[in-house]
């Protein structure tokens, strides 16, 4: 074994190494500062959703002066929902389902000398497409308990408006859940009281809402029996917010979306863009690297390869000869993968401070990902070098044989 690390050590070329190191470094660097990136800055956009979810448009008719005066609908027909579902762009299409009936609320919170009371409103969408945690996001006849949903910039409206105006303490998501809230409800010549539990705050849909199914009940109960209503507003789930087509169909039709909901998932877009283009850069200069290096090792055998032969032959296996340069190989790919750690976790550091100072409300989140990812590209890379290195020596063998 000495006399094959002597033979490495004479012939190995510090510059050729020295290049692989630093290719491979920058580009794992730039691999795994994308992912860390990635991950830190995307709740930013979509508001504590994940990254990766669907990306949703909030679809009302226009309402126009002439329109109101002329009794022009602003509902859609099954008609306009079937043509909104046969466009390229749009892969499935919700609608919101209104109350038929009357509702109350009275908020109260004796501890703060909070109390309440007002005339609502509640709406329902099918449940794949609530943003909020699941789990407690049911109805069954009987129950007295509702699960709702409000928005969370309503939350804000309340903290940063109604509180400071009548000298109230503001309220954070968690006191929301010490709440108690009446909600009553009538029509269809029935009434009747229900305790509303807050479920969850949603930064998607900008509606008070309930369950699909206590929805579809409380309707047939306590609705005056009239006809069924059309939406107002849907839900499409569209495949590339960028594409020009939603736009322009939208603007023949008379269709518009919330609160720019088109234009933040524009946003979105772009930025999976952005940094898919840069985990391309940063995968090819890695593969880049990984080529320099197997050129290097292939070089670095060649020059020894009369002298490995004669190793060869006086009874050195092939796998004897091959281990120096393997473990040369994976031990600059394990300093190349602690070093791009070490560097994406001290650039981290620089631009959270400014990301948590911009948004105080934004999470810490965790680098696992990154250091799984760095661990599996690691483990790739060195395998592929470990093969690489035994088949060339295994070439010199049969040579030899």
């Amino acid at each position: 074994m000495s006399l094959v690390w002597k033979l490495m050590r004479r012939h190995i070329s510090m510059s050729q190494l020295a290049g692989f190191f630093f290719a491979n470094l920058c580009g794992m660097v730039i691999v795994l500062l994308g992912i860390q990136f990635y991950q830190d800055v995307a709740p930013v956009f979509t508001e504590g959703d994940s990254f990766m979810k669907k990306d949703y448009l909030i679809v009302s008719k226009k309402v126009s002066t002439l329109g109101s005066f002329v009794g022009k609908s602003s509902t859609f027909s099954n008609s306009d929902i079937e043509e909104i579902l046969d466009q390229p762009f749009t892969k499935e299409v919700g609608a919101f389902t209104p109350s038929q009936f009357k509702v109350s609320a009275g908020v109260g919170m004796e501890q703060i000398g909070l109390n309440m009371s007002t005339a609502m409103f509640f709406e329902s969408v099918p449940d794949k497409y609530v943003d909020v945690n699941l789990d407690e996001w049911h109805f069954e006849p009987g129950q007295e308990v509702v699960p709702i949903i409000i928005p969370r910039n309503y939350l804000n409206l309340y903290n940063f408006g109604f509180a400071q105006s009548r000298n109230l303490p503001q309220l954070s998501e968690g006191v929301m859940n010490l709440i108690n809230l009446e909600v009553r409800i009538s029509g269809g010549g029935r009434q009747n009281s229900y305790k509303g539990k807050i479920a969850g705050f949603s930064n998607r849909l900008n509606t008070i809402l309930v369950p699909e199914s206590f929805m579809v009940w409380a309707n047939a109960n306590y609705s005056d029996g009239s006809a069924y209503k059309e939406p107002s507003r849907l839900i499409v789930e569209v495949g590339n917010p960028t594409d020009d087509r939603i736009a322009r169909f939208f603007k023949e039709h008379g269709y518009e979306t919330e609160d720019d909901k088109l234009d933040a998932g524009k946003t979105t877009w772009f930025l999976k863009v952005v940094v898919g283009i840069v985990l391309a850069v940063g995968l090819l200069i890695s593969i880049l690297s990984f080529y320099i290096l197997m050129l290097s090792i292939y070089l670095l055998l060649q020059k020894n390869s009369t002298k490995l032969e004669n190793l060869l032959l006086i009874g050195y296996g092939p796998n004897r000869v091959a281990l120096p340069y393997q473990i040369l190989t994976i031990g600059l790919n394990a300093c190349v993968l602690v070093l791009a750690i070490g560097v994406v976790l001290y650039v981290r550091t620089l631009y959270m401070d400014v990301v948590v100072q911009m948004f105080p409300s934004l999470g810490e989140g965790n680098v696992w990902l990154m250091m799984l990812i760095g661990i599996l590209l690691f483990l790739g890379v060195s395998f592929f070098n470990v093969v690489a290195v035994k088949k060339k020596v295994a070439s010199i063998w049969m040579r030899k044989s």
